[in-house]
């Protein structure tokens, strides 16, 4: 269950959204349309085509495209992990704002956090799972 969470004193819809080893803390509130991560914008931040699409999906598959102004602040990891954190992000925020849009965002996937992290090095072994090279002499 997502937990409703709004900024008291400007009544926005707040979202925090996690992949790999990044955090993005998402604001919504009402406005124009406008994506700003880390107060750049959106084309700037992420040149990636991909990136770009999977932040913007969640807001046309919720409805609010170009009805709400979307500020971001995502740190840690590369760019396809900030973007999924900050996908997860503003579907979590966007369920605080409007409570109908929960099973939009559900059904496809955008409140689901994605477990799957980088393997840790075991000793012996040069790297998580690789052994070192089989020499018969």
């Amino acid at each position: 269950m997502v937990t409703i969470r709004k900024d008291k004193l400007t009544n926005d819809a707040l979202g925090t959204g996690r992949r790999k080893s990044s955090v993005a803390r998402v604001r919504i509130r009402a406005g124009a349309g406008k994506v700003t991560v880390n107060d750049r914008p959106l084309e700037e931040y992420f040149p990636n085509d991909a990136d770009q699409r999977a932040i913007m999906q969640v807001l046309e598959e919720g409805g609010k495209a170009g009805q709400v102004d979307v500020a971001i602040r995502v740190h840690g990891g590369g760019a396809t992990g900030q973007s999924g954190a900050c996908r997860m992000g503003i579907a979590r925020a966007l369920v605080s704002l409007d409570s109908e849009t929960f099973a939009a965002m559900r059904e496809h996937g955008f409140l689901t956090r994605d477990s799957r992290m980088k393997e840790r090095k075991k000793y012996g072994l040069r790297g998580a799972r690789r052994g070192t090279q089989f020499s018969k002499r």
